[in-house]
């Protein structure tokens, strides 16, 4: 008789969670911006281990996608948080929002995303205004599979920021971007935005519209007044 290999229930159970982080990289980010975007990450990535730790039984992967006068990953294949360590980007060139969606939209699919999957965290920073044909990107955003389920956040980098390019990416009546006027601003909403939903993915809520906790926390995150430095 062939030994029983005994199975682990948590192993079993066990879903994914992405986590996609799309950076515009274009020459307004240059200088202190992408500095402290930087800097977020380092900063952000320790805390985010942190709380997939603590929550064993999702597999919690990232991807970073850089966009400037063109589109490509910086980090494509999703790697396990644990793994990661983050290697600073450049920022030169135009904004090529649309080639950045359109990449997206290509691992937004069931086929990219096999298996036990959580509803993808989507994360879009960006300082500035498309410069390409991103109308198109955004119809084959919102034409892939796995969109309308993913949790999108935006993060406007300054006060010169396109905020109506960022809402239309969130596409969420009540959900607003993350307004970062300095470092201090950014690196705490690059901190959130990347943990946050990980600790809500482990709680599960009966709510119809699980987004309207976020919009609710990011309206009493934001800060009342802040010097702009940006």
């Amino acid at each position: 008789m062939a030994k029983k290999i005994p199975l682990d229930p948590a192993a079993i159970a066990r879903r994914q969670l992405q986590i996609l982080l799309a950076v515009d990289c274009s020459g307004s980010m240059q200088g202190d911006r992408i500095a402290s975007l930087n800097y977020a990450m380092r900063t952000a990535l320790p805390e985010l281990r942190s709380v997939a730790a603590d929550n064993p039984e999702v597999d919690v992967r990232m991807s970073v996608l850089r966009f400037a006068s063109t589109a490509e990953w910086q980090i494509e294949a999703p790697e396990p948080v644990e793994n990661i360590q983050w290697t600073d980007l450049t920022a030169e060139g135009e904004t090529h929002l649309g080639d950045a969606l359109r990449l997206l939209a290509d691992r937004l699919t069931p086929a990219a995303m096999p298996g036990r999957q959580l509803p993808p965290i989507l994360v879009l920073a960006s300082d500035g205004y498309p410069t390409d044909d991103f109308e198109s990107g955004f119809d084959a955003f919102f034409a892939a599979e796995l969109t309308s389920s993913a949790i999108r956040l935006a993060i406007a980098i300054g006060s010169d920021a396109d905020n109506e390019i960022l809402g239309r990416f969130i596409r969420h009546p009540e959900l607003k971007p993350l307004k970062a006027n300095n470092a201090t601003d950014l690196v705490k909403y690059i901190k959130w935005a990347t943990t946050a939903p990980v600790k809500a993915a482990s709680s599960p809520t009966n709510s119809p519209d699980p987004l309207k906790a976020f919009a609710q926390e990011i309206d009493e995150n934001q800060p009342v007044t802040s010097d702009i430095i940006w």
